[in-house]
C-alpha cells in the first residue's frame, strides 16, 4: 500500500479506542471493540488486491480520511474510510464505504466466509441460516 509513491499503514489501526465501533456497507449492524474492528479491518486488507491511494488526510477537529480504489476478485472498488477521534486521539468510530453495489455485496459475501462460524458471522453474508445476513 502506498500513498504519494511512500508506503502507507494506517495509523489508527493500531491506535484503537478499546470501545470503537466500526461499521460500513458491506456489514449489517456495527462491530464492537477493538479486536474485533481490527479483525474485520485486517480481513478485509487480505481481500483487497492492492490499495492505491487518493488521500489520506484530517478533517475538522477530530475526523481523518482515507480514499483508495482496490480490485476485489478483479473488480475495481473505490472506498472512502471516515475515523472519528475521541479525546484522546484514538480512534472511536470507523465508517468504510465501498461502491459500486456488486462490490459492496461480493465482500459482504467474502468477510462471511472468513468469519463463518464465528461471533462475527452475523455482521455479513453467510451460507449458515442461523446467522445469514441476505441483501
Amino acid at each position: 500500500m502506498r500513498y504519494i509513491g511512500q508506503p502507507y499503514y494506517p495509523w489508527w489501526l493500531d491506535n484503537l479506542a478499546d470501545d470503537v465501533s466500526g461499521e460500513g456497507a458491506f456489514m449489517e449492524g456495527a462491530a464492537q471493540g477493538a479486536e474485533a474492528v481490527r479483525s474485520i479491518v485486517l480481513a478485509a486488507r487480505k481481500i483487497y488486491e492492492r490499495q492505491e491511494f487518493s488521500f489520506t488526510g484530517d478533517y475538522g477537529d477530530n475526523g481523518f480520511i482515507e480514499e483508495y480504489t482496490t480490485p476485489i476478485q478483479g473488480k475495481l472498488t473505490f472506498v472512502v474510510v471516515t475515523v472519528a477521534r475521541n479525546a484522546a486521539g484514538k480512534a472511536q468510530h470507523i465508517v468504510v464505504n465501498h461502491r459500486p453495489r456488486s462490490s459492496v455485496l461480493l465482500l459482504a459475501r467474502l468477510m462471511g466466509e472468513k468469519f463463518a462460524g464465528t461471533p462475527l458471522a452475523k455482521l455479513f453474508i453467510t451460507s449458515d441460516p442461523e446467522t445469514d445476513v441476505r441483501p
